[in-house]
């Protein structure tokens, strides 16, 4: 069952205060005017995670777009400003400052990195900037609640915590394992790995290897994890570190060991690998793959339109979170009302409750409740393609 978490009214009423206070300390709320909402981004376009910030922010640009032709969100136009930090937190911080301090955004969207949002919080907090659907799923981007913070789906603990149990019982296995980068957003998926290991006396987490974003070889790391039994391997790695792992565990004939990825390694790219190299890889996320359906108007629609206005063969998973996540702002806007402000930003946000049907989820915020969608889907790739498995309700 879901942690409600809890708005004290005192808390309630500093953040709100804060918020009045920083407006009347300046003739306009910051990133707004008359006919413009300035909305920023803190991204990867370069790094390890690319495959996600890049198609991102550019299925959140095409939704911007569409708003802005027909007339803007209460008559402002949204301006979006990505910048680039490759997964780098020097760049990341960098950049931060820019969009916050140089562009004076209004609030962040899509910002991708869990060490990178948790750097960013202080000065976006300090000023007043909502931090919306970023791409990472780290408790912490929900947790302690904060009127500013809107997570998009489960956090990356509680997806590893419900999906290697359920794997587990479906190999027969016990032993847990984890290959992770020593980073907020490994240590995320480390602990829920640890954690379903405890809830369960028939499981126990015995071995885990750590990684540079830069590690391209895991022969060692992989016969030692053998050596130790594992069998389920939770995994916090990029996406080509992920793809490389699988397919050098079948070159090792490593057919006891089964590794699932959290949200972060669920990725349409991943099932497209040529010579079934990622086949039977597992992940369990807070969306569902999109290709699984294709039946959906909405989903046609979509796909449609960012192959056409990309180039790209098909969205992937990176882009419906993007159109997603812009979609969600959009609606956050419009409840929001024409006066436009942190306040009323925030009203918005918390009065939404809707299904999305490209991200295959059910978005759901409150007064109380500043996680977005509920489900944990654990899938599974199949004759190259993710095919959905379960899902369960945090």
């Amino acid at each position: 069952m879901k942690l409600m978490k809890k708005l004290t009214l005192a808390a309630a009423a500093t953040a709100l205060m804060a918020s009045a206070a920083y407006a009347d300390g300046h003739s306009k709320v910051q990133g707004v005017t008359d006919t413009e909402v300035l909305i920023g981004s803190n991204n990867d376009l370069s790094g390890i995670f690319a495959a996600f910030g890049a198609p991102a922010t550019k299925a959140a640009q095409l939704v911007f777009d569409e708003a802005n032709a027909a007339g803007g969100i209460h008559g402002r136009k949204i301006r979006f400003v990505v910048e680039d930090h490759g997964y780098q937190m020097p760049k990341a911080l960098a950049g931060m400052n820019k969009l916050i301090n140089g562009d004076k955004v209004f609030a962040m969207l899509l910002s991708l990195g869990t060490p990178m949002n948790i750097a960013a919080f202080k000065l976006q907090d300090a000023k007043g900037v909502p931090n919306i659907s970023p791409l990472s799923a780290a408790r912490q981007m929900n947790e302690p609640f904060n009127p500013l913070h809107y997570a998009g789906t489960a956090s990356y603990y509680a997806q590893i915590k419900t999906g290697v149990p359920y794997l587990a019982k479906e190999k027969g296995a016990s032993k847990i394992c984890a290959m992770y980068l020593p980073t907020d957003f490994g240590k995320e998926i480390v602990e829920g790995a640890k954690a379903a290991a405890e809830a369960d006396a028939g499981l126990s987490f015995v071995s885990e290897t750590t990684h540079k974003p830069d590690d391209a070889e895991f022969v060692g790391s992989l016969q030692k994890l053998n050596s130790d039994g594992c069998q389920i391997v939770a995994m916090a790695l990029g996406v080509r570190q992920a793809i490389t792992v699988s397919g050098t565990a079948k070159k090792l004939g490593l057919t006891g060991m089964s590794f699932i990825n959290s949200s972060a390694g669920f990725h349409t790219v991943m099932a497209k690998v040529p010579g079934g190299v990622t086949e039977g890889l597992y992940a369990a996320s807070g969306w569902a793959d999109l290709l699984s359906r294709m039946d959906k108007p909405e989903v046609q629609k979509f796909f449609k339109t960012y192959t056409e206005a990309t180039g790209e063969k098909l969205p992937g998973t990176g882009a419906l979170l993007g159109y997603s996540a812009a979609g969600t702002l959009v609606k956050a806007l419009e409840a929001a009302g024409k006066d436009l402000n942190q306040e009323s930003f925030q009203k918005g946000m918390e009065s939404l409750n809707y299904e999305d049907v490209v991200s295959g989820n059910t978005v759901d915020y409150s007064a109380t409740d500043h996680q977005g969608a509920d489900e944990i889907i654990i899938s599974v790739i199949k004759d190259g393609n993710w095919q959905e498995l379960t899902r369960v309700s945090e």
